[in-house]
């Protein structure tokens, strides 16, 4: 073998060796950053809320206008509330005079007609000891043939009433003495709830005239004006909620196994370069569909996608409904967590 040949073939074994030893450089390198993470593409989403008056009536006041900024329990509407005042104060005049004919009756008899039961009882019993005495005396009479039949009758129908008038009166001076009776009372304590009720539910429905933001939010756009007939399905206005902010997102089925509900993800606005939000995600939908025409990835639309959101972190409301936005999420040392909201109080 010539030098030449042999200067060949060792160039060649050293190049084989080089291949050698870099493809198992190659597949024994560490991840790079990129295949650490995790990264989709989606947009921006949000609740609104449609405020309509529980109650039907003609708008009196609009407090807010399109684009204003509400807190929770605020005052945004309200309705002619004459007719709703005038129900609360009948209700309440009906009520007041149940409890005092509730308060009557728990109170029983007073003194005063204690003592006048038992004066007519007495005057009763004093009538009828005059009506014995008279029908005695005209027995006598009659006997000795003084006076004729008839005065002996009518002096024993007089007898009669005068005891009968006794009856009477000690009859009314036991129920003096006992008081109202039990189911009188009973059926008048429940008048008394019925009336409570009523004038809760009139206290209500004037309360319904007031239409206050259920949550903080800013408005999104006035439906109706003051003037026009608000009814509880017409809406007056719609509310965008501040919070919960998140990225409807869609992940790729071979990337499935490597994310999970409470991971914590970055996400990263072309409106804010340089400012990512945090995040974490909340859902992860158990159904598979087919790669929607409105995100932009680089992988094919017809691969099998399963919808993920995450949730943001939005501080100053700087995300906006509908915003492109690239989601990141590590996928080493980031364990899910029970509640991924701390990430937004950290």
């Amino acid at each position: 073998m010539t030098t030449k040949s042999r200067v060949r073939l060792l160039v060649v074994s050293v190049l084989v060796l080089c291949a050698a030893g870099a493809g198992a450089w190659y597949l024994t390198r560490p991840a790079s950053p990129a295949a650490r993470t995790l990264q989709v593409y989606g947009n921006v989403d949000i609740r609104e809320v449609q405020l309509a008056f529980n109650a039907a009536g003609r708008i009196d006041r609009l407090l807010v206008q399109e684009g204003d900024p509400v807190r929770k329990g605020e005052v945004v509407a309200t309705l002619d509330a004459d007719r709703f005042r005038d129900a609360v104060a009948q209700a309440q005049g009906v009520l007041q005079a149940r409890e005092q004919t509730l308060a009557a009756l728990r109170a029983g008899s007073r003194p005063q007609e204690i003592a006048e039961a038992r004066a007519a009882l007495a005057a009763a019993e004093a009538a009828a000891r005059n009506a014995e005495a008279t029908y005695a005396r005209q027995e006598t009479l009659v006997k000795a043939d003084f006076l004729p039949r008839q005065n002996l009758d009518n002096a024993a129908q007089a007898l009669k009433t005068a005891h009968a008038d006794v009856d009477r009166a000690r009859q009314a001076l036991s129920l003096v003495l006992q008081g109202p009776r039990k189911e009188d009372i009973a059926a008048a304590e429940a008048q008394v709830r019925a009336d409570k009720a009523t004038l809760a539910l009139a206290q209500r429905q004037l309360d319904d005239a007031t239409l206050r933001a259920p949550e903080a939010g800013v408005v999104e756009s006035r439906i109706l004006e003051v003037g026009d007939m608000a009814a509880p399905q017409t809406p007056v206005m719609t509310l965008a909620l501040n919070n919960p902010v998140w990225v409807r997102a869609y992940v790729p089925e071979r990337e499935l196994g490597h994310v999970a509900p409470g991971m914590r993800a970055r996400i990263v606005s072309d409106s804010f370069p340089g400012h990512p939000f945090d995040g974490w995600i909340g859902f992860i939908s158990p159904t598979a569909e087919f790669t929607p025409k409105s995100v932009q990835t680089t992988e094919l639309r017809t691969e099998l996608v399963y919808r993920m959101r995450v949730y943001a972190c939005n501080p100053g409301g700087k995300l906006r409904l509908g915003m492109p936005v690239t989601v990141v999420v590590p996928l080493q040392d980031n364990a899910p967590q029970q509640r991924g909201d701390a990430v937004c109080r950290s």
